[in-house]
């Protein structure tokens, strides 16, 4: 039973859109698990200096976690063991060789971590301090675990990935978030917040151990060795260099922007995160499951040397980004404080830090479609084995996103004209800490600007890119504005309807809103004779008939 169930899910996926609704649909239970666990989080802390302590600990593990486990990220392993297999080559002594190195280097950096961390976190986040930085350091400690099973669980991916076996890599989130749920429903009460990080270790064991039985079946279990095959360690390591230090730019400016929200007040580093949290649904649904899904494709497409259907596949990916992402924005924007008090409005959090995160949220959301282009575009590069490009993006990127965070901060406290503009808008009058919103917008400034970088990089690779999406942005931006228009509007008529000061009433609020508004979209884009609308619903209406018709087959047998 068991093993009938592991090659089930280790089944083999090669269709774009297959795989992207795929991983789109596991995405979508990972984020609702997510939103489970921000809301327990919630619930029980709220936005104070509870949760400011939890989510500091992250950052030196996250830190780890790009800059080490990223050296045998999927992104390069997966266009090299492609190639390596496309030549009639046995890979499974390069495995070995990789996965030796990574092994000595991640535990070697974890033992140091553990031991210059309480003179690093202090400096890092001045905002906490006495017993609270102590309680801090044990978190970090607990969490260095992290980078390691996360950086296995990397490694195997990336040999999941080659054979196109994308349900073990979706589920992986899910069980990820079992983890942390476990540990805040069942370890917090036992041992406190040491509880609550052991839940996140217990998750990032989930999600490496759900690879390893596919990984044993295909012989492709890596062993430490030590004859290594240091030429083709070399030349990952090279192309690995790049790859590591553009992600390291996302992740240390979030180290310093939640550096920063530690010295703005009580709670502004866990506003910071709901808030990114919040906005990362979409993004990991929409965003993340097509380039996940084209990747191994457009790296064997280059191998091939086919560089025609190489932009086609790019062309066609950004249309069906760009087609769910703008309408999502729309709508999260309009729909925010629905969103937050659904997710996170109850218990300890406040009214207060509901109104904050949803501001923040509002500027977090304006990202969305950049961040999704941004990981296309990386993959896309990385396919090419052009990993210098993103790179030298990213850092410029970086240092103008903590640039503007800190003259953001500063006007805000300064002019106090620029705070009621800024505070009006977005509803946040008279509510302490709201110089947080500043570092959410600093965010998505430097987060759009990487894209448009980006953007014309490849345009300058592939000519008419852009011409070719031009029309379908426009027609998909027009609905979207629409849709978003008539969601807000429908807000009012609900209130009427549902006593919103229940989370049944606020829920219902929001959901009959954001409805109306995706209805009122889907007839826009039909009347403007949208292809990507008649795409995705011949994609599904084949998907869901095929489905129907092998049933029948299947009884009639």
């Amino acid at each position: 039973m068991v093993r009938k169930l592991f090659q089930a899910l280790s089944k083999e996926i090669s269709s774009i859109h297959g795989t992207a609704y795929l991983l789109a649909f596991f995405a979508l239970l990972a984020q609702l698990l997510a939103l489970v666990r921000d809301r327990m989080l919630a619930a029980s802390f709220g936005a104070g200096r509870t949760l400011d302590i939890y989510y500091a600990a992250f950052r030196i593990p996250d830190l780890i976690f790009v800059t080490i486990a990223s050296l045998v990220s999927i992104s390069i392993l997966v266009p090299f063991f492609t190639y390596r297999e496309e030549k009639g080559e046995d890979i499974k002594p390069l495995i070995d060789s990789v996965f030796s190195i990574f092994f000595a280097v991640i535990v070697a950096t974890t033992i140091v971590m553990f031991f210059v961390m309480p003179y690093l976190l202090p400096k890092l986040f001045p905002g906490i301090v006495g017993k609270d930085a102590n309680t801090l350091i044990l978190l970090a400690r607990i969490l260095l675990l992290s980078p390691l099973f996360l950086g296995f669980s990397n490694f195997f991916a990336s040999i999941v990935q080659m054979h196109n076996r994308f349900f073990l890599y979706a589920v992986s989130p899910i069980l990820y978030n079992i983890g942390i749920i476990f540990g805040i429903f069942l370890l917090y009460p036992i041992w406190g917040l040491p509880g609550l990080v052991w839940g996140v270790i217990l998750g990032t064991i989930l999600h490496c151990g759900i690879q390893l039985p596919f990984i044993i079946s295909k012989k492709s279990f890596p062993k430490l060795r030590i004859r290594i095959d240091f030429a083709s360690v070399g030349k990952i390591v090279a192309l690995s260099i790049p790859r590591t230090i553009t992600l390291s730019t996302t992740s240390i400016s979030a180290f310093a922007l939640v550096s920063m929200a530690s010295l703005i007040g009580v709670g502004s580093i866990a506003v910071f995160n709901f808030s990114f949290n919040l906005q990362t649904g979409p993004l990991s649904i929409i965003g993340v499951s097509y380039a996940s899904a084209v990747f191994p494709i457009l790296s064997k497409l280059f191998a091939q040397g086919k560089k025609e259907e190489f932009r086609e596949k790019m062309i066609s990916v950004t249309k069906h980004i760009i087609f769910w992402s703008m309408p999502a924005t729309a709508l999260f924007i309009v729909l925010r404080a629905q969103i937050v008090r659904t997710v996170l409005g109850a218990g300890q959090f406040s009214w207060s830090d509901t109104r904050l995160t949803a501001a923040a949220v509002a500027f977090f959301t304006l990202s969305m479609i950049p961040q999704s282009l941004i990981l296309l575009f990386v993959r896309a590069f990385y396919s090419e084995g052009k990993t210098w490009k993103p790179l030298i993006i990213n850092v410029f990127s970086m240092f103008l996103t903590i640039g503007l965070a800190e003259v953001l901060v500063y006007c805000y406290g300064t002019y106090p004209v620029f705070a009621y503009f800024v505070q009006s808008i977005l509803h946040i009058e008279n509510i302490p800490g709201s110089a947080v919103t500043m570092l959410a917008f600093a965010y998505t400034i430097g987060i759009t600007i990487n894209t448009a970088l980006h953007w014309i990089a490849f345009e300058k690779e592939f000519p008419s890119y852009t011409k070719a999406i031009a029309r379908m942005a426009w027609e998909t931006f027009a609905a979207a504005v629409i849709s978003g228009f008539i969601a807000y509007h429908s807000l009012a008529y609900f209130v009427v309807i549902f006593n919103i000061n229940t989370l049944i009433g606020i829920f219902m609020q929001g959901l009959c809103s954001g409805i109306i508004g995706v209805v009122v979209g889907i007839i826009i884009l039909k009347l403007m004779g949208s292809r990507e609308l008649h795409e995705v619903w011949q994609a599904l209406h084949k998907r869901f008939w095929k489905v129907e018709k092998d049933t029948v087959i299947d009884e009639l047998v």
